[in-house]
């Protein structure tokens, strides 16, 4: 982004903004704000555009007010919050009910070891047999029913083992559905929800 603006402006709550701030240490039209996503120090429309991607379902409030708020800042937003599956069959949501259950238990260990281990090991034993199976079921046009093939196909091996990372280790995972995401309409006078991956990202307009 740093290349399609005039200025970019950077919140988060934790010492990553100051990882941000080394990376984009050469960008002279980047400010970094160390600050609460539900307490911006900023005026009203003071941005023409704002992204909140894979934030906001993580949070311990409704996300879907908090994109309502955010409204308040700019007047397009384009957010990304985890979907309920409501695109996919039965057999893709059942298992996240048990991912769910056992995320609920694994997100309390805080050893750093084990973290890492159980990473990995989900990496290992689950995502890589999937999208293996869905690379030798994509020549007869079967790939698409194999879950974790659509979103993993193609990706580094750390960027898998963040993603299980991030989906285990967080306590708070909330997810919408599309209808409820379009319900933002109440706010915005218009709401595009994205038919491709990652789902559900969506644009809000004032």
């Amino acid at each position: 982004m740093k290349d399609q603006c005039r200025e970019l402006v950077l919140v988060d709550f934790s010492e990553a903004i100051f990882v941000a701030r080394r990376n984009l240490k050469d960008a002279g039209n980047a400010l970094f704000f160390m600050g609460d996503l539900k307490r911006l120090p900023f005026r009203a429309q003071f941005a023409d555009f704002l992204y909140c991607l894979g934030v906001l379902h993580h949070l311990p409030a409704d996300a879907l007010a908090e994109v309502r708020a955010l409204k308040t800042y700019a007047s397009t937003l384009l957010v990304y919050l985890y979907y309920a599956l409501d695109n996919r069959p039965i057999y893709f949501r059942g298992p996240l009910a048990a991912v769910t259950g056992l995320r609920n238990l694994v997100s309390k260990i805080r050893n750093p070891f084990f973290r890492l281990s159980f990473s990995w090991s989900v990496v290992v034993l689950v995502y890589l047999p999937l999208v293996g199976l869905g690379l030798a079921l994509n020549p007869v046009g079967l790939a698409s029913f194999v879950p974790l093939y659509e979103g993993y196909h193609g990706k580094s091996l750390q960027g898998i083992r963040q993603d299980v990372y991030d989906r285990f280790f967080t306590r708070i995972e909330q997810r919408f559905s599309r209808k409820q995401i379009m319900a933002l309409e109440d706010t915005f006078s218009k709401v595009t929800v994205s038919d491709h991956l990652p789902y559900w990202h969506f644009l809000c307009q004032q």
